[in-house]
């Protein structure tokens, strides 16, 4: 009969997990094969507006599901982004890496006045502001005479990349969108998985907690909102040039909750999520385009059966699933000398303190005198 100390099972030790990261490098692998073959099958038009919205979902990922802000006023750094990487390129006459530049450090500006009105407040406060003010600068755009008003800058040129690359060709121009995708979502990556990262979590989780142990967290949530800001620029200035048109729609209100629905439908604080969300929600789009005006009332249908039935996302969902029997299976895995050896080495559990009782109170001896 096995005692109580052989039948206690623990985490596999160092020597029996498998090695960390192979499976985010085949995942990563498999997306970068999978954005290579796909043009040769899908119009790139659409890929390329997929990916400049993969990357746009990416970088409200970062504050909404690491930092634990929820802003509603995203679309102010993608459309500010979109307009004057246009004006450039159209107005200025400048080569398409100094448009998209352009608009990047706008966002970024944006962002960090923004973001430094805003984190003073937290949840719906924050949410607030930032919807407040990306409204402001919508009917700036609106009233502004550089911007087209409700014409927009239509008939952006794409030029030549760095002398060599014709961004007139589509294909060129694609792999051209991917690169600025994969730099994003890398550096992104490494963001998350960085002592930065790890910071902004435990804000996120425990901000009061993470202020006692020397963290300053208003200046991680800064920095997080301004990089945020800054790749959602570099989203936006890309999709000005792919389409070659900056108009109200990119700082509209409506283009923030989209960001957030595809967020939301991929998986929020999951790596990959955001990029499944954007191509779910652009694929929808397009083949539901002919049902003119029930447009979102079909999305917003979708989205409540989703979240319905897959609560933490598709990606979320999958991982879920597929993470509890590899769980399981790995502690099956320990050798029972393992289980006994780390048993013997436990601190013994005081059973009465872990159930939330008083220990019983000892009586004193009677005096027999």
């Amino acid at each position: 009969m096995a005692t109580a100390r052989e039948s206690v099972a623990t985490p596999p030790t160092p020597g029996t997990t498998p090695a960390p990261g192979g499976s985010p490098r085949v995942a990563f692998a498999a997306m970068v094969a999978f954005f290579l073959v796909t043009p040769l099958f899908v119009y790139p038009v659409f890929l390329m507006k997929a990916l400049c919205f993969a990357l746009f979902a990416c970088a409200f990922n970062l504050l909404v599901g690491y930092a634990g802000l929820l802003s509603f006023g995203h679309a102010a750094f993608f459309g500010s982004a979109s307009y004057l990487t246009a004006y450039a390129a159209k107005r200025w006459g400048v080569p398409p890496e100094l448009a998209i530049l352009t608009g990047t450090a706008t966002a970024a500006i944006l962002g960090l006045v923004i973001g430094t009105v805003a984190i003073r407040r937290l949840g719906i406060y924050f949410a607030m502001i930032t919807l407040a003010l990306a409204q402001m600068l919508y009917f700036f755009c609106l009233q502004a005479p550089f911007t087209g008003g409700e014409d927009g800058i239509q008939a952006v040129p794409r030029g030549v990349m760095f002398g060599m690359l014709d961004l007139h060709q589509p294909m060129v121009m694609y792999f051209v969108v991917l690169a600025i995708f994969l730099g994003g979502f890398l550096l992104l990556y490494r963001a998350i998985h960085s002592p930065f990262g790890q910071v902004l979590q435990a804000i996120r989780e425990n901000e009061s907690r993470a202020v006692s142990l020397g963290y300053k967290a208003d200046q991680y949530k800064l920095l997080a909102f301004v990089l945020s800001a800054t790749l959602s620029g570099l989203a936006g200035s890309t999709k000005a040039l792919v389409f070659q048109l900056a108009s109200l729609t990119d700082v509209h209100w409506t283009m923030s909750g989209e960001v957030v629905l595809m967020t939301l439908l991929g998986g929020l604080s999951t790596v990959y999520g955001p990029v499944v969300g954007a191509f779910v929600l652009i694929t929808l789009e397009n083949y539901l385009a002919q049902l003119g005006a029930w447009v979102t009332a079909v999305q917003g249908a979708i989205f409540v059966v989703c979240v319905l039935t897959f609560r933490r996302g598709i990606v979320g969902e999958i991982a879920h699933r597929c993470g509890r029997p590899r769980t399981s299976a790995m502690r099956a895995k320990v050798p029972p000398e393992v289980q006994v050896r780390d048993a013997e080495h436990r601190p013994p559990v005081d059973e009465t303190r872990q159930s939330g009782c008083d220990p019983p109170q000892q009586r004193p001896p009677e005096d027999q005198s």
